[in-house]
């Protein structure tokens, strides 16, 4: 599947001023200049999600179901707060995706079992070991081959789509700096604050090549082929790191009661 273009910077002067037309006085058409020059976000955010599902998802599904996320997006943003609208929508098309997703219930359940064995004898073998399995070790666990167990994380992963993006990528770059919701509580924001720090030292405690992984993907916003060509591996090996990586986070938060 072809990979998304890089995200366009969509900051002008007459966008700026249709903010402050938008915000101060809740023009209409403002709002409407503002989510069709911000279109450009949606396609190139579904075109990520796209890159990991199989063929048989429909883009256009996904293209329709993040408009209402940027539609949200541009219903919250405050200027004032000094981020740049495109690292406020981002994650809320992204996660007006996900919904769309999981309202299609498109995951096979051969995929979800073999993604909870996987979880399972990792926890145990963490648990067991003190540290995180190696492939050959979760094969004798769950009593399949290297091979099976390739198999089973390449199909995995398109069920990995964005579980953990907003924890994940929660680094200290600007682009993950997200500020909080309208919505969201004193209470809600503190306890998203924790569950991040508590994810970023989980990810440093992930094997040198799966933290390798999800640093480049999540914090460098590389695609899996570019990873691919910069660790020297196809592009479904690294979708087979990518699914093993994410198993291997939620087990170990699931481990600390998060």
């Amino acid at each position: 599947m072809t990979e998304p273009e890089e995200k366009p910077s969509r900051t002008t002067p007459a966008i700026e001023r249709a903010w402050v037309r938008w915000v101060e006085q809740r023009d209409e058409e403002a709002r409407d200049q503002l989510i069709v020059h911000y279109s450009p976000l949606v396609k190139f955010v579904a075109g990520r999600v796209a890159a990991g599902l199989p063929a048989g998802v429909d883009t256009g599904e996904l293209t329709g179901t993040g408009v209402f996320g940027l539609m949200d997006a541009v219903n919250r943003f405050d200027p004032s707060l000094g981020f740049k609208f495109e690292t406020f929508a981002v994650p809320r098309i992204k996660g007006a995706i996900l919904d769309g997703l999981r309202a299609l219930d498109w995951v096979p359940r051969s995929v979800r079992t073999h993604s909870r064995q996987i979880e399972t004898a990792v926890a145990k073998l963490n648990n067991e070991f003190k540290r995180a399995p190696t492939d050959e070790e979760i094969c004798t666990e769950i009593g399949i081959s290297l091979e099976e167990l390739h198999k089973w994380l390449s199909t995995i992963s398109v069920a990995n789509v964005g579980p953990l993006d907003h924890l994940v990528g929660a680094g200290d770059g600007e682009q993950r700096q997200l500020p909080a919701s309208p919505d969201q509580g004193p209470d809600i924001a503190i306890e998203e604050k924790e569950l991040r720090q508590t994810m970023r030292a989980e990810i440093r405690n992930l094997p040198e090549r799966e933290r390798t992984v999800v640093a480049l993907y999540y914090d460098e916003g590389m695609t899996l082929s570019e990873i691919g060509s910069v660790l020297g591996v196809t592009e479904s090996r690294v979708s087979q790191i990518h699914s093993k990586a994410i198993i291997m986070l939620r087990s170990q938060l699931a481990s600390t009661g998060v």
